[in-house]
């Protein structure tokens, strides 16, 4: 079990307005987050969000120009040490050394943070154990398939059992299969009670592991709650198949009228999707009654719930106008 000093009740990860500047760039501007202990925040927005930045911030690479952070009840400024011995962090490329064996990697991490050699070879073996690797554990790394190395680089981030966990886009460019492995390791970090951070392009990945998700744009928090909250927040996806291309435009013309959104069209499957605006409410024989008199012949419509992509593009797309969403009666922020 990873180590416990966070006081009762304490966040694992609380910020609060932290700003941070590269010359020009405002990477953060006002950035607040908090992760319970114990759960799994994926941290999603666009390319230049601020994610990376967040999580370097909290990882106490590199200082805030303005704001607070505290990870495992630690500021990350003041009690930089203290944070950095209650956290692991696993970056966007494997960071393992490729001329030795892994359990050599994992014995000389050990060696690193102070293990004696006899505990650094225990840990080492019972992570190869606990995560699959054990029958790779004596084979030069280079060997590895790129799955392997992910993985191995993300065990490293756990020889000191830490109770904090930050994984920066830890399955870029992995083939299904070494993905599902990943999301299984960080499912069983979880349920021993480890706090992950996890940044992610790929929305399936924060849609199955996230207990909560935050959505960052221009280096601010601008939605957050669980999944399936932040679907209901947006209205319901409307899709359409039309037997003729030309009619795609006046199918377009209707779903923008019933929906008060934009459609979107993909001409080559002759289909258009749109979610519904806040607040609108859509039924299936009215959206094709209104289609049919429009003088356009629906091969397929369809209602259902939205889905996290969905999600994701109505906060971060040109003109969002769901930043400031609301579910619940509350703001979601």
């Amino acid at each position: 079990m990873p180590m416990r000093d966070t006081a009762r009740g304490t966040p694992a990860i609380a910020v609060e307005g932290l700003h941070k500047r590269f010359g020009a760039t405002h990477a953060l501007r006002g950035l607040d987050l908090t992760v319970p202990v114990g759960t799994v925040c994926g941290l999603l927005g666009p390319n230049g969000a601020g994610k990376t930045t967040a999580v370097r911030v909290l990882a106490t690479l590199v200082a805030p120009d303005a704001g607070h952070a505290r990870v495992a009840g630690f500021d990350v400024v003041r009690e930089a040490d203290a944070v950095r011995r209650r956290i692991g962090l696993a970056g966007q490329h494997a960071a393992v050394e490729e001329g030795i064996t892994g359990r050599d990697n994992l014995y000389l991490l050990g060696r690193l943070h102070h293990l004696g050699s006899a505990a650094a070879r225990r840990r080492a073996d019972e992570l190869l154990e606990r995560f699959d690797l054990a029958e790779a554990a004596h084979r030069l790394v280079r060997t590895y398939s790129g799955g392997m190395r992910r993985r191995l680089d993300l065990v490293a981030s756990l020889i000191t059992q830490p109770p904090v966990l930050f994984l920066d886009e830890p399955t870029t460019g992995l083939d299904p299969r070494s993905r599902g492995d990943i999301w299984d390791t960080v499912r069983e970090l979880a349920a021993t009670g480890t706090t992950v951070l996890l940044t992610t392009q790929y929305l399936d990945e924060a849609d199955r592991l996230a207990d909560d998700i935050a959505v960052m744009d221009r280096g601010q928090v601008i939605a957050s709650g669980p999944p399936e909250r932040l679907k209901a927040s947006i209205g319901i996806r409307v899709e359409v198949a039309v037997r003729d291309a030309a009619h795609l435009g006046t199918a377009a013309g209707v779903l923008a009228r019933l929906t008060g959104g934009e459609p979107a069209a993909d001409p080559v499957a002759r289909r258009l999707g749109v979610v519904t605006a806040p607040g609108r409410t859509v039924s299936l024989p009215h959206l094709v009654r209104e289609l049919d008199a429009a003088g356009v012949v629906a091969l397929d419509a369809s209602l259902r719930p939205p889905s996290l992509d969905d999600v994701f593009l109505a906060l971060t797309g040109d003109g969002a106008a769901a930043r400031t969403a609301t579910t619940s009666g509350e703001a979601v922020r």
